[in-house]
């Protein structure tokens, strides 16, 4: 396998959880409210509305966890099926949160048996954005049709919506480029511009998008904003998750970019030493075996 890659591809992981475990803590909290709590959030501390542990992740890492995991089950594919029965059991496992449009699209599919969602114009949320990275991962070297077509089938079991299918494939796409080395001005011309043309509404060239809801626009708003106004792993994710709301989906899905982006060396050690252990060694055994499979499936060494 190429190191160099691997290593991208670990610290577009970890980044994933970094965001989560950091945005977690200031989650539905105005940035007002925010600077009167903490100033400038910067420390992964763990509290917020879940209460959760210091380093510990939500549904944001543990959906793309468990949509690694089925990926790999699958040898490197993205089946449909296979992605629907994994999230249902992961929903089976209780998990410490779970967004509505989630909940609902593996309620039907226990009773119909059909992996796909019916469209919706109302299922324009982020949570088959936040969870796309294993896909990414996988696919790493194949045709863009085939990377489009598994980017649509994850997304499908709960987000059968345009805007939701739009945001996942810029994202796969401009992690695959950063992870061949590409800087982010290339990125922005390859992947970004085309999607903000096509999709004008989540331009990040408008006013600071802040108190970011649930909603894929916004979401990518923020996730734009960030990475094309900052300079370092660390800046991007703390200005991603000081503008509250939906922060710990607008941390997790800026936290992959970035970490493929600036790479490994460039997190803060201190925030990999505060993440939860466990959740930090499966991200990281997670990126290589998906990796693997990826070299497997196009011949690479």
């Amino acid at each position: 396998m190429n190191s160099a890659r691997v290593a991208r591809a670990e610290a577009a992981y970890l980044g994933l959880a970094l965001g989560d475990a950091l945005g977690a803590t200031v989650e539905f909290m105005t940035p007002r409210e925010i600077a009167q709590r903490y100033g400038v959030h910067g420390e992964i501390r763990g509290g917020g509305w879940l209460n959760i542990k210091p380093g510990q992740v939500t549904d944001d890492t543990t959906m793309a966890l468990a949509l690694g995991k089925a990926i790999l089950d699958d040898n490197g594919e993205v089946s449909a099926l296979s992605c629907a029965r994994a999230f249902d059991a992961w929903m089976r496992g209780k998990p410490i949160d779970i967004g509505n449009t989630v909940r609902r699209n593996l309620v039907a599919f226990r009773r119909s048996g059909d992996p796909e969602a019916k469209p919706s114009e109302f299922d324009a949320g982020n949570g088959a954005a936040m969870r796309v990275l294993p896909v990414a991962l996988a696919l790493f070297g194949r045709d863009e049709a085939t990377i489009r077509a598994g980017v649509r089938a994850q997304a499908h079991v709960t987000h059968h919506n345009p805007a939701s299918d739009a945001a996942c494939e810029c994202i796969v796409l401009a992690v695959q480029q950063f992870m061949r080395g590409a800087p982010l001005s290339a990125v922005y011309r390859r992947c970004i511009l085309p999607y903000v043309t096509a999709n004008p509404e989540c331009s990040y060239r408008t006013r600071r998008r802040e108190n970011p809801s649930g909603w894929i626009v916004e979401t990518m708003q923020v996730v734009l904003q960030s990475l094309m106004q900052t300079d370092s792993f660390e800046s991007c994710l703390v200005d991603a998750v000081n503008r509250g709301g939906d922060a710990d989906t607008t941390g997790a899905i800026v936290g992959m970019l970035a970490g493929a982006c600036y790479g490994i060396e460039a997190i803060p050690p201190r925030w990999i030493r505060a993440l939860d252990p466990a959740v930090s060694l499966a991200c990281r055994n997670q990126a290589r075996a998906l990796m693997a499979c990826a070299d497997k499936a196009t011949g690479a060494t």
